[in-house]
């Protein structure tokens, strides 16, 4: 399989991730349990400055880029997909705005020195019964303004290690019927979570509820107000992608390692000599190497990009294209394992489970196709 590494800097990072591979994996079976999270894996990750990778320098960071953080993404996949999913949202956030420094000053200094600090952080959007904001639903918390503070009110879902944040960036609308994004510190008084997170795929995120009692912040911790006409392209998101193409890699891993040494007494040497074995094998193999030759493809034209905000086409493509590529790869490492690979004790059946949560991950497919769909009709229907 072709490595895509390109810098002896990116060398060293995935030599770091590479020995917490089996660590992580040893791990992995504890994220089965309800209300579980990956502590002592995040906190290895903090301990190699993985937090840091993407936070500026003169703040204390590494300051490596998109390509960086797409190939340590999937290698730490490869370990967890629970762990790298929780943790890429840290990174990514950050990367997010030394690209477009669309946050207000203050209040960035304020969340970047946190990230010095060994801080989390990752944005709570989604709520009960109000539509995906990724559909343009309206957030129903709120934010008033009292004086010099901020008061915010709601709950919103689905907060990936929400137990593990030292801060949140909340979407609310405010008086004058905006989005804004608030920074606001977890040890807030009036937050409090709910582990309401009982998914079979990525249980290990604890993806909990947030709620906020008339939580106050200072009026300085206003990150952003979000303009509607703002559509700029992100390029982080492809960690997502990568996440679960990192899991299909171990999913490959594994079938690999069981073709290779398993042999069955009617056979009397090992499955991956068999031609129908061999056949899938080869399928699950370019399956593989083609989404990561589109996902590391992509990054580099992403990153020699000029006008990013024309971009985000080629973005969500491959976040759908490569994800399903991943649940392909796990399907077809499960029919090379057979039946073993629904037992418990095999952690075939958690790639299984997880890669599919991919599916659920913003953008969804539903919605990037009714977009071609549309664009390819205008577009046919005016010549």
């Amino acid at each position: 399989m072709e490595s895509f590494i390109r810098t002896e800097k990116q060398r060293k990072l995935l030599a770091k991730i590479e020995q917490l591979i089996p660590i992580f994996q040893k791990r992995e079976p504890e994220l089965d349990a309800p209300g579980s999270f990956p502590y002592k894996n995040i906190e290895d990750l903090i301990n190699i400055n993985y937090t840091k990778l993407t936070l500026p320098t003169k703040f204390g960071g590494q300051g490596l880029g998109l390509y960086d953080y797409i190939l340590a993404q999937e290698a730490i996949a490869v370990g967890c997909g629970s762990t790298a999913l929780s943790i890429g949202w840290t990174n990514g956030t950050i990367l997010e705005y030394v690209e477009s420094q669309h946050w207000n000053q203050e209040a960035a200094k304020v969340l970047l020195e946190a990230i010095a600090n060994g801080g989390l952080v990752n944005t709570a959007s989604s709520e009960n019964n109000a539509g995906s904001p990724t559909r343009g639903a309206l957030p129903r918390t709120t934010v008033l303004r009292d004086g010099e503070e901020l008061v915010i009110t709601g709950e919103k879902i689905f907060t990936t290690a929400a137990p593990a944040l030292t801060h949140f960036i909340i979407t609310a609308t405010n008086e004058n019927k905006e989005v804004e994004m608030i920074l606001v510190p977890s040890e807030t008084k009036g937050i409090s979570l709910k582990d309401s997170w009982d998914s079979l795929a990525m249980r290990g995120t604890a993806s909990q509820t947030v709620i906020l009692d008339h939580v106050r912040v200072p009026s300085r911790y206003l990150l952003q107000t979000k303009s509607p006409q703002l559509k700029a392209a992100k390029g982080w998101l492809l960690h997502i992608p990568a996440c679960y193409i990192g899991i299909a890699k171990a999913a490959r891993n594994y079938a690999l390692k069981f073709a290779t040494s398993y042999i069955p007494s009617s056979l009397g040497k090992p499955i991956a000599e068999a031609q129908n074995i061999k056949q899938l094998i080869g399928e699950m193999e370019l399956t593989l190497a083609t989404a990561r030759h589109m996902l590391y493809g992509i990054v580099e034209r992403y990153e020699q990009c000029e006008d990013k905000t024309a971009f985000k086409e080629p973005l969500d493509v491959t976040k759908i294209e490569v994800t399903n590529a991943a649940m392909k790869v796990v399907d077809l490492a499960m029919r090379i394992v057979g039946a073993r690979a629904l037992l418990e004790s095999n952690p075939m059946h958690r790639y299984y489970l997880n890669v599919r949560a991919g599916l659920y991950n913003p953008p969804m497919s539903d919605v990037i196709q009714t977009k071609l769909a549309n664009e390819a009709i205008e577009k046919f229907l005016e010549k």
